[in-house]
């Protein structure tokens, strides 16, 4: 392997389901992605938290979202105030208990760089210029127009009145206006590019010099869904048949790449409460629904376009090489809009401001003035062979694509790795090659967590892969928990409880190996497995101090529970 240290180039898909770029089965064209997947290695047992900012507070800390600050999201965490304050790991953003990816790669010189979204802090003290960037461009919160068009908290008409500011995006330590400091032309897929691209491009004769750290962390193709009239049109009529039989086109295709058995069983569309099925549409609704994934997949068409911008450059400047490229997604699918919440307003009052702000015609799906996501139909085509959808610790909200190139690595093009990962060991693979050590507990003064994520490189070093396992797939014990959705793992058995995505309670097991879809549960089965992985969650949960949130639960008597039942049914 090299001795000269690597650049490292983070790409993030916000709710990109498993299978839905091309090296992973999907129809949707992705050339670009397709490239770097041919010469570099696939992941197909990468796992994340079950959402958006546990993933990310697990990326740049190396340890579990529920020591770093992100124990639950929030902006569920701001219905219950009372009871998450001043509870360690709880705080709602990056906390101080670790050490970030970023600030130790900026203590070892490296140029570290951030460009989209953050969601880890809204507020100076905890944005990315305060957590090891020295440069940035940034959308702090969970989610946001793609064509910056926020009418609603121009009026102050948000849940949150820290959302009701002009900070929601900042360059360097500076906060902007996204009236007057934007590109007129804005598109968050694009701009987020344009300024990565910008800030490599302008690097002085020092910087070039330095390797860098770079994050580009799209908000695409999470609601709401929005693109180009074009790009929409290169998918019309593509998805006119349904989502059951894009699930089978996409396992198939699975099937042929070599990523899943053959005889990988179509699960079923996830949620509590589902739509009616295609059969049960009217024609007009069967067009409105095709149309909100072909806007989907026109958004995942232009992340790709911009991957490729940047690998064409890397290319163009001699660093492709010696830049690691990890793709990855931030979790599962996402079936419903629970972020929306905040942004939109109280409870029971959001489809009043999409009815004032927003044309939601069919005619007008996809553009700038339209507020839509495309439901969980669609979204568990997303996370075939899986079952579940984000915020769900079922296969399908935390198993998600992950491509990595790095030629010195020595690994053969086009591999696939099946050992189990996470999303917590990026930190400690990364360190590794750049021959940095982690501080260990103490840092910048401060006494910091350790980390619990595990280095790749031994694994991705391997002519095969899976003959050197990262974790010791018999032995290694990894758990989740959020919203009190709870999952916990040893080698192929994995027990989940889910209280709030099935009508079933109590503890589930299932052979993961064997049932990827998590369909056959085995809990009366093998008593002894699931109460040897009960015991150890319990024990976890002690020994990490954490808590079984039932608060962070929306109930019958939430109105947020009559509310997201109502929209989950209607068809979008």
């Amino acid at each position: 392997m090299s001795q000269q240290r690597p650049n490292f180039l983070i790409i993030v898909a916000d709710d990109l389901g498993f299978s839905d770029t091309s090296p992973y089965g999907s129809e949707i064209h992705t050339p670009a992605l397709e490239a770097l997947a041919r010469d570099g290695i696939r992941m197909t047992n990468f796992h994340t938290a079950p959402a958006c900012s546990p993933t990310r507070s697990m990326l740049f800390s190396g340890t579990d979202n529920h020591i770093a600050g992100l124990g639950c999201m929030w902006e569920h965490m701001q219905k219950h105030k009372d009871y998450f304050k001043d509870k360690p790991g709880y705080e709602g953003y990056l906390n101080h208990r670790i050490a970030a990816l970023p600030e130790i790669l900026s203590d070892h010189d490296y140029l570290t760089i951030l460009s989209g979204k953050w969601h880890l802090g809204l507020t100076k003290e905890y944005a990315p210029c305060s957590r090891g960037f020295k440069k940035n461009f940034t959308f702090l919160p969970g989610s946001g127009n793609h064509f910056a068009y926020e009418p609603q908290l121009d009026s102050g008409e948000v849940f949150f009145p820290a959302l009701c500011t002009d900070g929601h995006w900042m360059e360097g330590d500076r906060f902007l206006d996204h009236r007057k400091d934007l590109p007129d032309d804005f598109f968050s897929t694009r701009s987020f590019t344009d300024k990565l691209l910008g800030f490599l491009e302008e690097r002085s004769e020092f910087e070039k010099k330095q390797p860098f750290f770079a994050c580009l962390t799209f908000t695409a193709p999470h609601w709401p869904l929005q693109a180009s009239k074009a790009r929409r049109e290169k998918y019309a009529g593509k998805y006119d048949e349904g989502p059951d039989v894009l699930t089978k086109q996409r396992i198939q295709r699975l099937v042929e790449l070599g990523l899943v058995s053959e005889d990988s069983v179509i699960p079923p569309p996830s949620g509590k409460w589902l739509p009616p099925t295609w059969d049960e549409l009217s024609a007009e609704e069967q067009k409105r629904s095709a149309r909100t994934m072909e806007i989907f997949a026109a958004m995942v068409d232009e992340i790709d376009e911009n991957v490729g911008r940047v690998t064409d450059y890397l290319s163009s400047t001699g660093e492709l090489d010696n830049t690691l490229i990890l793709f990855m997604s931030d979790n599962g699918a996402e079936g419903a809009a629970l972020e929306a919440l905040p942004l939109m307003g109280r409870p029971g009052t959001m489809a009043n401001v999409i009815e004032k702000y927003y044309d939601n015609s069919t005619e007008n799906l996809g553009n700038k003035d339209s507020f839509i996501w495309y439901g969980p139909r669609w979204a568990s085509a997303g996370t075939a062979p899986s079952r579940g959808l984000k915020s769900s610790t079922l296969e399908g909200g935390i198993r998600c694509p992950c491509i990595i190139r790095y030629p010195p690595l020595k690994a053969q093009p086009g591999s696939i790795s099946k050992s189990f990962t996470t999303v917590m060991d990026i930190l400690p693979t990364f360190l590794e090659l750049a021959q940095v050590q982690h501080p260990g507990t103490s840092y910048r003064g401060r006494e910091v967590a350790p980390l619990r994520g595990r280095s790749w490189v031994s694994h991705l070093s391997s002519t095969k892969p899976d003959d050197v396992s990262v974790h010791g797939e018999d032995t290694h014990i990894h758990g989740w928990e959020l919203f009190g959705q709870r999952a916990i793992r040893q080698g192929k058995w994995k027990a989940v409880w889910l209280t709030y995505f099935t009508e079933k309670e109590g503890w589930q097991l299932y052979n993961v190996d064997d049932d990827p879809g998590e369909l056959n549960d085995l809990a009366a089965r093998y008593p002894d497995i699931l109460g040897r992985l009960v015991d150890f969650w319990d024990h976890r949960f002690i020994s990490s101090s954490l808590e079984f949130l039932a608060a962070a639960l929306a109930t019958p008597s939430d109105p947020t529970f009559a509310y997201v039942k109502e929209k989950i049914n209607t068809v979008i």
